[in-house]
């Protein structure tokens, strides 16, 4: 009898315990959800002040007007303050302590709260204020830069269509030189913000600031740096039979003897991230097509495509609040030449800044910056907290904007939309070359130039005196490009590039977005359209849209290599990328017999 009421007794104890720990474990998770609660109340306030803020930085820039800089400044340090607060930091830190007694969702979201307060921790908060204002300045200086040739002032888009079109080595020379002057104003500045930037993180723990920005990814600096160089090295063979190409067909078209490396104003990009206009596909003269078309015509084509395969029509506020087209002459003010786009409040104010122009590059430009558009609109739903409102890394948003663009220029899209005659021969192989021209070459300068610079910039410590002789050694070894005449020290012709300066140390983004793109290519075109991956017609599949909506909708609140493999079951790989190429390989080999290469067989 005294054994049994001994036994009662300690199931009661057991329950009561077990009792006591469940409502522990409920008390803990209400706290955490009221602490992200109000964290994302007061977040989102200063959010949208610090985005509108920036948003009229970058769509009015008036030459000696401060006001647009003073308000970005107030509103960034406003948001920073709140980001890095000491309270912020040690309760977060609190709350991962307790990470087995929490839902995956609360543990995103108090992760994403961590990893933003690396960049604006209180506890250097001088620092943090300085770096906001450095960067403010930057970018007023990047954007509000007068490019000049022969004393006339030019836009940045007349120096692209020069690189693109003229056959006169002088007039590209003079181009291509006034397209990097800005740097030279910039160079003390990035001097600044790197040394701004790297002390920020550091003083919550992180070694400097690209390895911070990779953190993002669940990864070290080291293992993205060896993905980086893998990318690369699988791609080689291809972009060295590319280079030999290149060269032997520029020196024909410019009279000149055929050099070991490429002249950097020979190619048709400031930066020589893009060749494809070096080639011309009979057949499939899209700028032809679009001469007569208005702008406003190319932007609700965009639309009128994601509208088909099952996305809503866009916010009216869209067209009322984005920047779209190039400003008149008498306009009085500047603005940001670089096409983007914007996730205002998180909800539903999306705005693109672009300058829109009735050109094939542009109207792939307007499918590509319209899946950012929706990316945005896809995960503002009630399943994802508006902390965990980004794309499930940050290389798949662009990923989605680059798989569309490639969507909207094949010929069976094209044909479709009436802008190429669907029986219009084209030359196969022409036409992979024009696309390998655009999304092979730029493997080795994201990858390589632009990933490489920037870890020896943050990592390594780069002096300021070798900034430009770094760039170009860079871009020798990695593009096969080469200035044309000696770059000194008073150059600084990596801050020409945009990213360098307001988007820093994550390039490599874009490199994994090429290989997610052909992945999800290669997926959709064989699995769900059935068709040939050269030739596919997005148009108009809902069966598409649904595919694509399986992998927006989520946004950040996912693993992001989970999501991968459900989609399109396999994790990250180049594979479908090199296999969408390989015919062309032959094509080359063919092409480049008796020619030197001058590129070492492996890198």
């Amino acid at each position: 009898m005294k054994k049994r009421t001994f036994l009662l007794a300690l199931s009661v104890l057991v329950l009561s315990c077990k009792s006591e720990k469940k409502q522990n474990d409920n008390f803990i998770t209400q706290e955490v959800q009221d602490f992200l609660d109000e964290y994302t109340k007061d977040y989102l306030t200063l959010r949208n002040a610090s985005a509108e803020a920036e948003w009229e930085a970058n769509t009015k820039i008036v030459e000696g007007d401060t006001t647009n800089a003073y308000r970005v400044q107030v509103a960034n340090e406003a948001i920073a303050k709140f980001t890095g607060s000491t309270e912020v930091i040690e309760k977060t830190k609190k709350y991962l302590e307790k990470s087995n007694e929490l839902d995956t969702v609360q543990l995103r979201q108090l992760n994403t709260i961590l990893y933003e307060a690396g960049n604006n921790p209180q506890i250097v908060s001088d620092i943090v204020k300085e770096r906001i204002a450095a960067e403010t300045l930057q970018n007023e200086k990047l954007f509000g830069f007068d490019f000049k040739v022969n004393e006339n002032s030019i836009t940045t888009g007349d120096i692209d269509k020069v690189l693109r079109e003229s056959s006169n080595e002088k007039e590209r020379l003079q181009h291509w030189e006034a397209s990097k002057e800005v740097g030279k104003d910039l160079k003390d500045g990035l001097e600044n913000l790197k040394n701004l930037r790297n002390r920020t993180v550091q003083a919550l723990g992180y070694n400097d600031y690209f390895s911070y920005q990779i953190s993002d990814y669940g990864m070290s600096r080291e293992d993205m740096l060896k993905d980086m160089d893998n990318l690369i090295k699988e791609i080689w063979p291809l972009f060295r039979e590319l280079h030999t190409w290149a060269r032997y067909e520029l020196a024909k078209k410019y009279k000149a003897e055929v050099p070991d490396y490429l002249p950097a104003h020979w190619i048709p990009n400031r930066w020589a991230q893009d060749w494809s206009a070096l080639v011309t596909v009979e057949g499939l003269d899209i700028d032809g097509a679009l001469k007569n078309k208005t702008p406003e015509w190319i932007i609700k084509e965009g639309e009128n495509f994601y509208k088909s395969i099952g996305f809503d029509s866009l916010p009216a506020s869209f067209y009322e609040k984005s920047s779209l087209y190039p400003l008149p002459a008498d306009a009085g003010y500047k603005k940001n030449n670089h096409a983007s786009a914007w996730h205002m409040d998180l909800e539903q104010d999306v705005r693109c800044l672009m300058s829109v122009e009735p050109t094939a590059e542009y109207y792939e430009t307007v499918h590509h910056e319209l899946g950012h558009i929706y990316y945005y609109l896809s995960y503002s739903n009630a399943q994802v907290p508006h902390l965990l409102r980004g794309g499930a890394n940050r290389g798949y948003h662009e990923a989605i904007g680059s798989l569309l663009g490639l969507a909207a220029m094949q010929k069976p899209f094209l044909a479709a939309k009436g802008l190429v005659d669907e029986n219009a021969k084209i030359d196969k192989i022409q036409n992979l070359l024009k696309e390998a021209l655009n999304y092979v070459v730029f493997i080795p300068f994201s990858a390589g130039t632009m990933t490489q610079f920037e870890n020896s910039l943050y990592a390594e410590n780069l002096t300021k005196d070798q900034y430009n002789h770094k760039w170009w050694e860079l871009v020798k070894k990695y593009q096969g490009v080469v200035p044309p005449a000696e770059r000194g020290e008073e150059y600084c012709d990596a801050a020409s590039k945009t990213h360098i300066n307001n988007d820093a140390a994550q390039y490599y983004d874009y490199a994994i977005s090429y290989v997610l793109l052909f992945q999800f290519h290669d997926h959709i075109a064989k699995n769900i359209l059935k068709q040939n991956p050269h030739a596919t017609n997005y148009y108009g599949s809902k069966d598409v849209g649904n595919f694509l909506k399986s992998i927006l909708s989520s946004g950040a609140n996912n693993d992001w290599r989970q999501l991968l493999q459900e989609s399109v079951g396999s994790g990250m790989s180049a594979k479908p990328m090199l296999e969408y190429f390989s015919p062309l390989m032959e094509y080359l080999k063919e092409a480049n017999k008796g020619r030197e290469y001058t590129l070492p067989e492996t890198i």
